[in-house]
């Protein structure tokens, strides 16, 4: 049998088939590791044996565990047996004795432990009868009663425990006595963690003695409620050393230390039972039925490799391995045992891989449902002598009786290969076709018939007649390749539609020419394929290409329309102007990034009455639509402010401009400021913008901001001003947030960042922001930019 392998759907090369040697070279791989596993157990039952015969030696000689070995030795050599045989004929001895029925020492009642009268006995007399004992006992509850009853009056024990080290970390509770079934029962398992004293004796290999309540409390997790119930406490591993497998705790409700006779009386014990442990692990052999019989017998009669599986079930009804019952003699696994070799073993005792495989799984399903069960192909390769073998197989299983009958097919490369080339075409949506010229004999795979969407009952095509299952406007180009095929035998690959079914399909043929010794056309083959899925995905990527390109030129020519727009509707001064006896200096600067164009603007213009009128705004958002509604807000303040109006009324119609505007959702921030020469005073309102920045004596700050939202935002909006007397050489700067704004950065930094630019280039040539906007923007610009730069003539000295 071979279903102990991993199923894999990776392609290996096939062996030569229909040898024995093939069958059991699946098995070769973990036949090595199976030996060296035999090896193991029956060291591990020596030794085990070897435990039991040491201590029954020390029981009735009262020797020391070394010197009980030596004699065992010796006895062996002596008699001319191996040493196993001596370790059988040594507790062989200790059979016939019966327990003692009168005189019998009794544990004495909980708490009346008498530590003078302990150890009247000799400590050999006490082994003795404790190993007499242990021979009798039929499970580890009874092996911890006999404990108690022993160790109670030598060495004061009010009650065992037994546990157990399993696999995932924690301990098990195997037996205990003198413990009340609740406090068992809470204690039954154990998880792995730190402070149990059972866990350190199990990792040290050595015991733990317990017998300082107050510092055991603070350094271990005592058992029992409460914990002073019991102490002082022992844990010794069962068998000593580092492979101990369980732990023995003896509990006392004395308190004080151990004593050196009681201390030797309980490593002795513990490696007296371990044996004894280990017999409990032995399963029961399990009687051959009628039912078994009879299979055999059909087996035995039968050829191939098949075998009989019986499910092991847990309490709760799950199957947790399969035993082999029946086996044919050409069964082999993957020890190299066959036939009745097998019957008795386990699946998962040999291998644990097989669980939560789609195998077992398979397995399962056939026992529940009665439906056969058959996997995939899967492959298998070792290396027999050097020489690599490969074989691949299937599983068959089906249900019979109770269990189940499982076969195994392995499978002939040929057809391996068929499989393999049907795979590829069903895989690929492709199939292969050939044309004999010679014989006029045609072969289609059953994947073309699909691919052509022909019944197969109808036959294959000839090679000519191909053109007339394309569309009309396909056939010409593939009849024209077929007549070049034909006359020079040159190869095609050419694509072409059908009709099918469920609309147009897309198909490509590849096909060459195989011509005879007189380079006449013997042959043609080649392969057609659907190539539907990716044509479809070529035009929808070409459609979206051509979508782009149109968007990018509306885009483009958005752009350009929206920069002679804004070109004519705010002309840039070609040096600075003077306005009300004020130098103003403008710049602006589009975005780099993107193809639309921002809604940033300004308005400088003298008034009537010798004032200057000064603006900087940002309508959100690019395009033509930012720059109609950019010119809409620059003229319209510019009239307000000219006839009449004052700066935060102006700013309150431009508000309700924007809310009755077609696009009810633009919005915009803007900074008006009037400057009457008379007076040099500036007065100033703002919409949710920037606040401006004065420079004087050489310091810079920011004006404080009146209150105002941007506009656009509210239809209640409340707009304030404030002033502040320009003196001269004092220099005022409006601006745009596209100055100061960088991505991950906070407005602040980028004021702080301006503040000391603008200081920084205080002395450059009047009349150029160069320097600024060079210092401000060193990368590329994601927003527009608008500066106006003011300044008031120093006084002549």
């Amino acid at each position: 049998m071979c279903d102990a392998h991993r199923v894999t759907s990776e392609p290996v090369p096939p062996a030569d088939p229909g040898t024995r040697a093939d069958v059991a070279a699946l098995a070769g791989v973990v036949a090595r590791q199976r030996a060296e596993l035999e090896r193991l157990r029956d060291q591990a039952a020596t030794s085990a044996l070897l435990e039991r015969a040491t201590g029954a030696l020390m029981a009735t000689t009262g020797c020391s565990p070394d010197d009980a070995h030596e004699e065992l030795l010796r006895r062996a050599r002596t008699g001319n047996r191996t040493l196993l045989e001596e370790c059988w004929l040594a507790l062989g001895a200790l059979l016939p004795a019966e327990r003692p029925t009168a005189g019998a020492v009794q544990a004495p009642p909980a708490g009346r432990w008498d530590p003078q009268a302990a150890g009247n006995g000799d400590l050999a007399d006490v082994l003795a009868r404790v190993g007499r004992a242990l021979v009798r006992v039929g499970s580890p509850q009874e092996l911890a009663g006999c404990l108690l009853e022993h160790l109670a009056p030598e060495a004061g024990a009010d009650a065992v425990m037994l546990y157990r080290s399993l696999s995932g970390g924690g301990l098990e509770l195997l037996g205990h006595a003198g413990v009340e079934p609740v406090l068992a029962a809470q204690w039954r398992h154990v998880p792995p963690v730190s402070g149990v004293a059972a866990f350190e004796t199990l990792r040290a290999g050595e015991p733990r003695w317990l017998e300082d309540p107050a510092t055991d409390r603070e350094h271990h997790l005592l058992i029992g409620e409460p914990p002073e119930r019991w102490l002082s406490r022992a844990w010794l591993p069962v068998p000593a050393g580092e492979t101990a497998g369980a732990a023995l705790g003896v509990l006392r409700r004395q308190g004080g230390t151990f004593a050196a006779r009681e201390r030797e009386l309980l490593v002795a014990v513990a490696r007296l039972c371990a044996g004894r442990l280990r017999a409990f692990d032995a399963p029961p052999r399990r009687p051959e039925d009628a039912f078994t019989r009879t299979v055999q017998t059909v087996l035995d009669a039968l050829p191939g490799a098949a075998i009989l599986l019986t499910p092991l079930r847990a309490a709760s009804g799950e199957v947790e391995d399969y035993r082999i019952d029946a086996a044919t003699p050409d069964a082999v696994d993957v020890f190299g045992r066959t036939g009745r070799e097998l019957v008795g073993g386990h699946i998962l005792e040999s291998y644990p891989s097989v669980a939560g495989e789609p195998l077992w799984h398979g397995y399962l399903n056939a026992l529940t449902t009665g439906a056969p069960f058959e996997s995939e192909p899967f492959a298998y390769r070792d290396v027999t002598d050097d020489v690599p073998v490969t074989g691949t197989y299937s599983v068959r299983a089906a249900a019979l009786g109770d269990g189940l009958l499982v076969s195994w097919l392995r499978h002939d490369p040929a057809e391996l290969q068929e499989q393999r080339l049907s795979d590829v075409q069903r895989l690929g949506n492709l199939g292969w076709a050939n044309w004999n010229l010679v014989t006029g004999e045609i072969a289609w795979s059953a994947q073309v018939f699909a691919v052509l969407g022909r019944d197969s009952a109808r036959g294959p095509v000839a090679l000519e007649a191909l053109p007339g299952l394309a569309l009309p406007e396909d056939a010409p180009a593939l009849d024209h390749a077929i007549s070049e095929l034909a006359r020079r035998a040159q190869r095609f690959d050419v694509p072409f539609r059908i009709q099918g079914p469920l609309g147009v399909r897309h198909l490509r043929m590849v096909a060459e020419a195989v011509t005879d010794p007189d380079g006449g056309l013997a042959e043609v083959h080649g392969f057609v394929q659907d190539v539907s899925a990716q044509r479809s995905v070529e035009l929808a990527l070409a459609e979206s290409e051509r979508a782009m390109l149109l968007q990018g030129g509306v885009l483009q020519a958005e752009r350009a329309l929206a920069i002679r727009l804004q070109h004519a509707l705010l002309p840039l001064p070609s040096a600075p102007v003077r306005l009300a006896g004020l130098r103003v200096e403008v710049a602006y600067l589009p975005a780099q990034s993107g193809v639309h164009v921002g809604g940033d603007w300004f308005s400088a213009i003298e008034l009537p009455d010798e004032a200057a009128l000064f603006v900087v705004g940002d309508v959100a958002g690019h395009g033509v639509g930012a720059v109609a509604t950019m010119a809409q807000l620059r003229f319209t303040a510019k009239g307000m402010v000219s006839t009449g109006s004052s700066l935060t009324g102006a700013l309150a119609r431009l508000n309700q401009l924007l809310l009755q505007s077609r696009d009810a959702r633009s919005t915009a921030t803007m900074v008006l400021a009037r400057y009457d020469r008379s007076s040099r005073v500036l007065t100033w309102t703002q919409a949710g913008h920037p606040p401006p920045l004065l420079v004087r004596d050489g310091e810079g700050r920011y004006l404080d901001r009146p209150r105002g939202m941007l506009l656009g935002a509210s239809a209640t909006p409340l707009y304030e001003s404030a002033e502040i007397r320009v003196e001269p050489g004092d220099r005022l700067l409006l601006y745009t947030d596209g100055l100061v704004e960088r991505p991950g950065e906070g407005i602040d930094t980028g004021l702080a960042r301006m503040a000391g630019a603008v200081l920084a280039h205080e002395h450059a040539d009047a009349g150029s922001l160069e320097a600024l906007l060079a210092a401000m923007l060193p990368g590329e610009r994601r927003d527009d930019v608008c500066v106006l730069d003011i300044r008031m003539p120093p006084e002549k000295g």
